[in-house]
């Protein structure tokens, strides 16, 4: 089986998926990024499809990039002033690129969390 990427987000303030959120993947290159991919989640939270899949994803460093400032400001969690949680980026590794990676966030206006899921 080929590897893939995935996520999906959380909104554990509310108690469910994270519509309408963007997210950005990069690639990590020594003090470099370079943007690879752009979604934005679906009703259930998620990309349409894996972020990576079979030969695109590659051993090394990736970062992805939430944008929960403006999904909080979207859903009425957070006001036009400074957040606590504005952009969050989660910086991981891929040693195997035949495995699933999936690197999901459960999100609240003061708060975050993530894993390695399956």
């Amino acid at each position: 089986m080929a590897g893939r990427l995935t996520t999906h987000v959380l909104d554990a303030a509310r108690g469910k998926p994270a519509a309408g959120m963007k997210i950005r993947l990069f690639r990590i290159s020594g003090d470099s990024r370079h943007l690879i991919a752009e979604v934005v989640t679906n009703a259930d939270g998620r990309s349409e499809a894996p972020l990576l899949s079979g030969d695109k994803l590659e051993t090394g460093s990736y970062e992805l990039v939430f944008h929960a400032g403006d999904y909080l400001r979207a859903t009425g969690q957070a006001g036009e002033g400074v957040l606590f949680l504005d952009r969050i980026p989660i910086r991981f590794g891929v040693a195997d690129a035949a495995q699933h990676y999936h690197v999901p966030l459960l999100l609240s206006p003061f708060s975050y969390s993530t894993y390695r899921g399956s």
